[in-house]
């Protein structure tokens, strides 16, 4: 008895807030990762860093997704329009305001002399798009399944056409083209780090588990006690400011936005990147992301030499068909591996 109540009352290094495991790996991961980063921006070419960062920011968006979809269960495929919403008013806070007069009249005298930097913009463009998800959120995720599925597919083909007919603002079909390249290898890192590091803390804590129980059976946990609905919305509003973010951060990274930049195509990128790397997986999002980021980029040179555009796309859809024949789960299913629990201190 007297060996249960020592057990009981000592501390629980499984909840990573009783000791310093958890904190001290996390710092060892962040700086082993911007140690690589600070090598790679030294020795590797410029077309290579930017696909470095493309890289991390489709990672960060495969596990945004994973926040949204994963771990709550929603079936949405909104995330190009709201990282559109955020690419515009980031463009629109940073572009010269010089210019702005000539390229963009219709926009107020405030906003025509405003040019904010980068981190400014930036957080502004993730509080639109997350007003945007609040203010649709009530609407669209009372529909489940399919019917939500099509909801923000249709939200996407809504906001592409207010960016392509809102000429004074967006400049309609031509964008905005010659953007300040605020955004390097380091904001991409950055960026994906803040998003790994809010969806575990989110995953890994009660908060996340209610989100888990409602995608499992929202009616059993209802009757439970959690808010199913209000978990849902959160949800969808933290995934859309990390998705106007990072639709922010792309955009000044190859300097340029315009209506069709992200579409159903992306949608589709994204979602195949969370069910195969696992739905509720962060780390299998950021492999499958990885993996299907370089590929897509490794086969682009092969279909402009041979003229087989698309081909990227069907090796893509074959690889997805593939897993879920073999692992209707995914790579990692809602897990991550056993080995990372334990580093960061989290039940294993």
């Amino acid at each position: 008895m007297s060996d249960v109540k020592t057990e009981q009352m000592q501390p629980h290094s499984t909840d990573g807030k009783m000791n310093m495991q958890g904190p001290i790996a996390v710092v060892g991961v962040i700086a082993l990762g911007a140690v690589m980063v600070f090598f790679a921006g030294q020795g590797l070419s410029s077309y290579v860093i930017t696909l470095l960062a493309l890289l991390f920011i489709n990672a960060a968006l495969a596990v945004s997704l994973t926040l949204t979809n994963g771990l709550t269960g929603l079936f949405s495929l909104g995330h190009p329009a709201f990282m559109t919403i955020g690419a515009y008013v980031a463009a629109i806070l940073t572009f010269s305001a010089r210019r702005k007069g000539s390229m963009l009249p219709a926009l107020p005298e405030w906003l025509a002399t405003t040019e904010l930097s980068m981190l400014p913009a930036l957080l502004i463009a993730g509080i639109a798009g997350g007003l945007v998800a609040l203010a649709v959120g009530g609407a669209v995720l009372r529909l489940k399944g399919h019917y939500l599925a099509v909801a923000t597919l249709g939200l996407i083909i809504v906001v592409q056409g207010l960016a392509t007919n809102w000429d004074g603002i967006t400049r309609g079909g031509s964008g905005i083209s010659g953007l300040p390249r605020h955004v390097d290898i380091w904001w991409a890192f950055a960026f994906l780090v803040a998003v790994v590091f809010v969806t575990w803390r989110i995953k890994f804590s009660s908060l996340g588990r209610a989100m888990m129980a409602v995608r499992e059976n929202e009616l059993a946990a209802e009757c439970s006690g959690i808010n199913a609905s209000r978990l849902k919305i959160l949800a969808f509003v933290i995934g859309a400011i990390m998705a106007a973010m990072a639709g922010a951060l792309l955009s000044h990274l190859i300097s340029v936005v315009t209506p069709k930049t992200y579409s159903v195509l992306l949608a589709f990128n994204i979602v195949v990147m969370v069910v195969i790397g696992g739905s509720g997986s962060i780390f299998g999002a950021i492999v499958a992301a990885t993996a299907i980021t370089i590929l897509s980029e490794s086969l682009r040179p092969v279909e402009e030499s041979i003229g087989l555009y698309g081909m990227s796309q069907v090796i893509v859809a074959l690889c997805l068909i593939i897993v879920l024949y073999l692992k209707p789960s995914g790579l990692f299913g809602s897990n991550e591996p056993r080995s990372l629990r334990k580093l960061f201190g989290q039940r294993v």
